[in-house]
Formats: C-alpha cells, structure tokens, sequence
C-alpha cells in the first residue's frame, strides 16, 4: 500500500512539473488518502503484535 502511496506521489510531482493542476492535485490528494490508511493499518498492526506477545 505504502508502494501505491508514493507511486501517486510521483505522478503528482510530474504532473505539477509538466503544468497539469487539476491531475497532480488529484493524485496527490489520493496518496495522502491511501498513505493515511497504510499509517493507520501500521500502528493496527504493531498494537496487535504487542497484545499478541505478551500473551
């Protein structure tokens, strides 16, 4: 997912640098969107594998 996020990233960048507005704001709005839900599921995971182990 983390890939995904920097994948839009990057077409975002490029977008802005070659003068498309609407498409790099658009890809850079949807790889905040998906790096908010890869931080989200990180910090899931990480608490699950804390629970986990001290069992």
């Amino acid at each position: 997912m983390l890939r995904w996020a920097l994948i839009f990233l990057v077409v975002a960048l490029v977008a802005a640098v070659l003068g498309f507005g609407g498409i790099a704001g658009s890809a850079a709005g949807i790889a905040k969107i998906i790096f908010g839900i890869f931080v989200i599921l990180l910090i899931i995971s990480i608490v699950m594998n804390m629970v986990r182990g001290k069992r």
